[in-house]
């Protein structure tokens, strides 16, 4: 770590709070990260590579195409070097908000990625909205979140998140990451998540009226769902598309949100 940290150094780097800086340098987890995403694809996108150890881990295994998105300038000029040694690297210094990921590079994409916790769900969100673009995105999120993304119906942590995920993707947590294997040391735990697109579709739905049904409904988590739809009809409308009533938000299952969706979508 502390050879990394004086590379740092030597381009009069600053840690920048406002962009969610918080760099993986242990090296043996890097590469755990990588062993878990292969094969790799054509094109990897790398989001918020920092100070490039994820990024020289992947390079390791010969990639065809690395794509680096970093936003931070001062940053950029640490990732040029690395990248005046290998062809196989593009950099964009970006948001990777304003950039369509999804796009980039040639043939089968995959996304590895360390992100900036402070933009982690929106860039989620980005990629789930495009998930068929990608073969799989193995991406590091606070333990919390990781929960939030795998929970099942009926536990606390099932949300908006949890449905939009899993109604893409195969979604699971790979491994734990302590937060001494980061500098500056985060006040929080870390997880790997990785998830798989479904080759075939699996639910029938149209992902932005889901992401509107989905905050309204969990904004109203603790309301019995003829509450929370008391304009469409309330109990009648649920019973006429067999959804209890009664029950709450929590305990819809994927299914119960592709009925909802699809028949909201024809009122």
């Amino acid at each position: 770590m502390q050879n990394n940290l004086e590379q740092l150094k030597s381009y009069d780097f600053k840690f920048k709070k406002s962009l969610g800086q918080n760099f993986l340098f242990d090296s043996n987890i890097t590469d755990k990260i990588v062993k878990y995403s292969l094969p790799l694809s054509n094109t990897v996108i790398e989001i918020g590579p920092g100070a490039g150890t994820l990024t020289k881990s992947i390079l390791k295994l010969n990639v065809n195409k690395i794509i680096l998105i970093e936003k931070d300038q001062s940053l950029v000029k640490l990732l040029e070097n690395l990248k005046e040694k290998h062809d196989s690297i593009e950099i964009y210094n970006k948001d990777a908000l304003s950039l369509p990921i999804w796009k980039l590079g040639n043939g089968t994409r995959e996304v590895i990625a360390n992100l900036p916790y402070n933009i982690s769900t929106k860039i989620l969100t980005n990629l789930l909205r495009n998930s068929s673009n990608f073969s799989k995105l193995t991406m590091m999120f606070q333990k919390e979140v990781a929960n939030r993304i795998i929970a099942n119906p009926g536990s606390k942590n099932y949300g908006r998140l949890s449905v939009i995920s899993q109604l893409n993707t195969r979604a699971k947590i790979l491994f734990d990451i302590p937060d001494t294997a980061f500098f500056p040391k985060p006040r929080i735990q870390s997880s790997l998540v990785q998830f798989t697109p479904y080759e075939n579709k699996i639910y029938n739905f149209n992902f932005q009226n889901m992401e509107q049904l989905t905050r309204l409904v969990f904004s109203k988590r603790r309301k019995m769902l003829r509450t929370i739809f008391k304009k469409e009809g309330g109990a009648s409308f649920l019973n006429s598309i067999s959804i209890d009533p009664n029950i709450r938000p929590e305990n819809l299952s994927l299914e119960d949100f592709c009925k909802l969706e699809f028949s909201l979508r024809r009122i």
